[in-house]
């Protein structure tokens, strides 16, 4: 699986590189600022790309852009989104197209090897991995609001779970239930949600996020 890695801190960078090799990735290109990365993701066409929202020269959302330009020439480039803290904005954009193919990962995470691993493999197969932290975030924000303040409790547990990119046998190995229970309440929560009902793992994620995101 061939990787554009976007990370300005050399020492960061470095050691993801070693990481992802060591897990079967081949590195396409490894840079450090917004136009080498975009330059890289249009030659090389990755099969995802690894980026830091905040890269040289500016360090706001030069690595963002460059992957949503990437993204809006080569529709559906995979793309997993590293950032130091919960930006929202930043979510919204990146979720905009409710195309698949897309993750957004707090930079703690990475400490997590099998976790960050899962999550690219995921992404790269045009699945979402949303962090669970701006999941809650956008719960949180959300949740005095109707429809989705007539959610159950555990109604909210499984949306966020859901909305994370969990299969609905994932979440029940989570919470400790039947997988049918939470087929009933992934059920309840697209009623309540006014969402179409759907098999689409990756589909029914997006439509929950879109719906957070309003």
């Amino acid at each position: 699986m061939r990787v554009v890695l976007a990370e300005d801190l050399a020492l960061l960078r470095e050691g993801l590189v070693s990481l992802l090799e060591a897990n079967d990735f081949q590195i396409a290109a490894a840079v450090d600022n917004g136009p080498s990365l975009l330059k890289a993701l249009l030659d090389h066409r990755p099969d995802v790309a690894v980026v830091d929202v905040r890269l040289p020269p500016s360090f706001t959302d030069e690595g963002l852009q460059a992957a949503l330009e990437a993204r809006r020439q080569v529709p559906g480039l995979p793309v997993l989104v590293l950032s130091q803290y919960v930006e929202q904005l930043y979510a919204q954009e990146l979720l905009a197209d409710g195309t698949g193919g897309i993750g957004y990962l707090l930079k703690d995470r990475v400490f997590d090897a099998a976790q960050f691993v899962d999550a690219i493999r995921r992404v790269a197969a045009g699945g979402t991995a949303m962090d669970p932290e701006v999941i809650s975030r956008l719960v949180a924000r959300n949740t005095k609001q109707e429809p989705l303040g007539r959610l159950t409790p555990r109604e909210l547990e499984v949306l966020e779970l859901m909305a994370q990119g969990r299969t609905n046998a994932a979440i029940a190995q989570q919470l400790v239930v039947t997988e049918r229970a939470i087929t009933k309440h992934t059920a309840n929560i697209f009623g309540k949600l006014g969402l179409a009902v759907s098999d689409d793992d990756n589909r029914r994620v997006l439509a929950v996020l879109a719906y957070l995101n309003r």
